[in-house]
């Protein structure tokens, strides 16, 4: 059977192919078109002179200066913490300024690894409700130790220090570090007390990182007198547990609190153990032979900074708890088996 031949076909049919492709080429051609003059439009699509300036007028009020809207008891607040003479006058009156701003607020001493209580306001007549100090629980030493700015949430913390202040939990809260040359050296706790929410969190922290840049200011200069009349209020609010840091002022030896003691006796258990198990030989061959200082120099020394850094030098000199422990473990209690150690 033969092909059809075109002459067979329909004319609809011959036609349709040729309009399509025509069809098609139009499209494409109004569409590029299309996109060319939206192009160029965008190209000067800018807000004339009078939209300009509606947007201006309608602005206006939210751009107005920041400090406009700031409490004047934050302005009162800076000059109090910049009028400061000495660095214990500066942490009373940083509890001072910030009266206004929340409702209780409570500043606390970084010394040896415990949080004492220093002064405070807004709270009970009679706190602190307990003597001593605070051991920091983990969330405070990540801020203690720069991991955070702030800590803004309930937990084992606010707790810990709202203890020995108060038996009632505030709805919000704010705990933030006082630095010294990068070194956490107090703790100011604020919170809302009766009220939901604190009002002026940022405004607190504004004033805190014044007052450690006063701090180091006064740090640099003359150094406090001997004996530095406390003012009435800081004397019946924190006698029972003042404490201060060392950039504040010296702090006279003490023994240490009974879990202070426990958590360094542990951690020093910790760095000694570690050096016996990764080095057993030097040790065998120190308790046979003595020397374990001059075999193990480099293991020691980074094991008693560790053990430093977490309780201070202070603490270590006074109470000898770190080499105590390695004479203990690794020298059978013999002190000429450990050798010549700087710091034994």
């Amino acid at each position: 059977m033969s092909a059809p031949r075109p002459e067979d076909q329909s004319t609809p049919h011959a036609l349709r192919a040729p309009l399509e492709a025509w069809l098609n080429q139009q499209n494409q051609t109004l569409l590029e078109e299309v996109i060319a003059t939206w192009q160029d439009a965008m190209g000067r699509f800018r807000p004339d002179a009078a939209l300009l300036e509606q947007l201006c007028q309608a602005a206006a009020p939210s751009l107005a200066p920041a400090s406009e809207g700031l409490p004047p008891a934050f302005a009162t607040a800076l000059d109090l913490v910049e009028g400061a003479t000495s660095q214990s006058d500066l942490l009373r009156r940083l509890l001072d300024g910030l009266s206004p701003l929340v409702e209780r607020s409570a500043l606390f001493i970084l010394k040896q690894g415990l949080a004492s209580l220093y002064a405070h306001r807004g709270f009970e007549a009679n706190a602190p409700l307990k003597p001593g100090a605070v051991v920091p629980p983990s969330d405070l030493e990540a801020v203690i130790q720069g991991l955070g700015r702030s800590l803004r949430k309930k937990g084992p913390g606010y707790s810990a220090l709202l203890s020995v202040l108060s038996s009632y939990e505030a709805g919000d809260l704010a705990i933030l570090p006082l630095r010294h040359k990068r070194k956490a050296v107090a703790l100011l706790l604020v919170d809302s007390g009766l009220r939901q929410k604190l009002d002026h969190p940022d405004l607190v922290r504004a004033l805190v990182l014044a007052a450690s840049a006063s701090l180091a200011s006064l740090a640099s200069g003359k150094e406090e007198p001997s004996h530095p009349e406390p003012s009435p209020a800081a004397t019946q609010s924190s006698a029972p547990t003042q404490m201060v840091p060392d950039p504040i002022e010296p702090h006279a030896a003490v023994d240490l609190d009974p879990k202070t003691r426990a958590a360094a006796e542990r951690l020093a258990r910790v760095l000694v153990g570690d050096v016996e198990l990764y080095f057993p030989g030097k040790v065998a061959q120190a308790r046979s032979q003595g020397n374990l200082y001059g075999l193990l120099r480099d293991e020691l020394d980074r094991s008693r900074s560790t053990f430093v850094e977490r309780f201070g030098e202070e603490t270590e000199s006074q109470h000898r708890i770190f080499t105590n422990t390695v004479l203990h473990l690794l020298c059978d209690d013999d002190v000429s088996k450990l050798g010549r150690a700087p710091w034994a």
